[in-house]
């Protein structure tokens, strides 16, 4: 019986030591496949608010989704010339910064000579740029100004109309503009929700 015991006891044990060390090994891989998915759920949490953020990031307003008018008109000595133009958002949160890019047209609508100057005017200092976020119904604006020596003088170019370029655009919009600019040298402030304009 002691013999059968033994023999009995010494195959059990091996057994009960590869059940034991199958339970190990089982626990071990189990726990590593916990930790595995912790860590890929750790790498989905980490990247989600990435996403998220993205989601969340504000567009850049198009000149489809603004609608451009001019607003105060200004005028001054030594033959300075200026206005306010707003650009009012017509749908969609979207976002502006810097400066509008300007042009001029004739009566055909052909581009004229133009340059514009970005900083400050004969009527407004420039504000810093910012983002500027717009909801449906706010505006932005800025202020331009020219000279006009007299019509006809040379180099004076004689205008129809403003095309006028939202920030980081590829498109314009365009307003009469019946105005002699010499030399086609317009300056602009960057766009702000209000400037304070010396007249």
């Amino acid at each position: 019986m002691n013999a059968y015991r033994n023999t009995d006891q010494t195959a059990v044990r091996p057994a009960a030591g590869a059940r034991c060390n199958r339970r190990i090994s089982r626990a071990v891989l189990a726990g590593a496949a916990v930790a595995g998915l912790g860590l890929a759920g750790t790498a989905v949490a980490q990247a989600a608010p990435a996403s998220a953020t993205s989601a969340k990031a504000t567009p850049t307003c198009s000149a489809s989704a603004l609608k451009a008018t001019f607003g105060q008109k200004l005028a001054g000595g030594m033959n300075h010339q200026g206005v306010v133009i707003n650009l009012r958002n017509l749908g969609r949160t979207c976002a502006l910064r810097g400066y509008p890019g300007l042009g001029l047209e004739n009566s055909a609508h052909k581009t004229l000579a133009s340059h514009t100057h970005w900083g400050d005017t004969w009527y407004a200092a420039s504000p810093a740029k910012k983002t500027l976020i717009l909801k449906d119904g706010e505006s932005a604006e800025a202020v331009i100004s020219w000279s006009h020596a007299n019509t006809g003088t040379s180099g004076a170019v004689h205008a129809s109309y403003l095309q006028v370029t939202p920030p980081a655009a590829t498109q314009h919009k365009t307003l009469a503009f019946p105005q002699w600019v010499d030399n086609g040298d317009l300056k602009v402030t960057a766009l702000a929700r209000h400037i304070d304009v010396n007249e």
